[in-house]
């Protein structure tokens, strides 16, 4: 025998949920009514036709607008958004730029997911100094109204400085151990990410952004520069010929790039992705420096030489353009950027000495 409770259920709540929506609508067209009739009168008090009507349209179209969000221009096939620069590899990967892309629209889709980034950043030995600058630029600028997790790798957790956190962000300490030179921290990079990668990272968040700490966020870095596997055009190198960029080119060494091989010169002071591809990365790069190390050579850059080997055969599928990584002291402010948005901090040797 059919049971018709569930239906009943159900008719009784959309009931109960209509109900409330009828009352309001027939206390709305009363104060519609009210009011024209106030007009007409000529009380002072009265609202215009004009503003009344608009309400009403408000009032009617408030559910239809929740669904649909909020309004944007039309994107039109033929008229691109930026001419002056390539805004799409061979690959069909996107190169992001301002311009080519609506942040509200972007935001309202991975709140959709409830997207959680982790941002990794080392502070081994004296450069813990540059924390407190990264942190409080990342507050202001980085994935903001998103949930973060900001993976702090160090020797010296007690000089970890204290920054406020919005909500829905905190900060993690990882010890790690330092080293003598600073290649080797560098270098290390990769396996301890590749470790927490497969260990904790997972776990916790959903994309992952590897960041040099000598760097400040100077304006917007949100998801628009999420995928599952990003890198950063070297601010140097963005102009050149692949005959130019300082690829590794000894063929010993396992980060070895022929001279007619290559798309971009990557910069290995920020990429990430998705955990699984950032574990990926970095597990191979690690291993490949193993490799090295056991032939008794080092790639000429070290794990940037590694980065981009790997991307080389492993096409990123967001590549994002010298916006996202920048020295203004060096390069000046080019028209070509409309905004810096990571960039190299002035360094003061004397004071990171002291």
């Amino acid at each position: 025998m059919k049971d018709l409770r569930f239906g009943r259920l159900k008719c009784y709540s959309l009931h109960l949920g209509i109900l409330p929506l009828t009352v309001l609508v027939l206390v709305f067209f009363c104060f519609v009514c009210l009011s024209l009739r106030s007009q007409e009168w000529g009380h002072p008090g009265a609202v215009n036709r004009k503003t009344v009507i608009s309400l009403l349209w408000f009032f009617l179209g408030s559910q239809d607008h929740e669904q649909t969000g909020k309004a944007y221009p039309q994107p039109r096939v033929l008229t691109p958004t930026r001419t002056d620069v390539l805004v799409l590899t061979p690959w069909l990967a996107p190169i992001i730029w301002e311009g080519t892309f609506d942040i509200d629209t972007l935001n309202e889709q991975f709140r959709l997911r409830n997207t959680t980034i982790g941002l990794t950043v080392f502070a081994v030995k004296k450069y813990v100094v540059f924390l407190k600058l990264f942190l409080e630029t990342a507050e202001q600028h980085f994935m903001v109204g998103h949930k973060v997790i900001y993976y702090v790798f160090t020797d010296r957790p007690a000089d970890v400085p204290q920054v406020p956190l919005g909500a829905g962000r905190r900060l993690v300490v990882l010890t790690v151990r330092n080293y003598t030179r600073w290649q080797d921290v560098s270098m290390h990079r990769m396996e301890v990410i590749s470790h927490f990668s497969e260990q904790r990272f997972r776990h916790e968040v959903d994309y992952l952004v590897c960041a040099d700490v000598d760097m400040k966020f100077r304006d917007h870095v949100g998801v628009e520069i999420l995928s599952a596997l990003f890198g950063t055009l070297h601010p140097g190198f963005y102009r050149s010929r692949r005959e130019s960029f300082t690829y590794e080119r000894r063929p010993q060494s396992q980060a070895y790039i022929p001279w007619d091989q290559g798309d971009f010169y990557y910069m290995g002071a920020f990429f990430g992705g998705s955990v699984v591809e950032v574990h990926h990365l970095t597990k191979a790069c690690h291993q490949a420096m193993v490799e090295d190390q056991a032939n008794g050579i080092e790639a000429v850059w070290h794990d940037e030489s590694h980065l981009n080997k790997y991307l080389l055969y492993h096409k990123p599928t967001k590549v994002l353009s010298p916006e996202y990584m920048w020295d203004q002291q060096l390069l000046g402010w080019p028209s070509i950027m409309k905004k810096l948005r990571y960039v190299a901090v002035p360094k003061n040797h004397q004071a990171i000495r002291n």
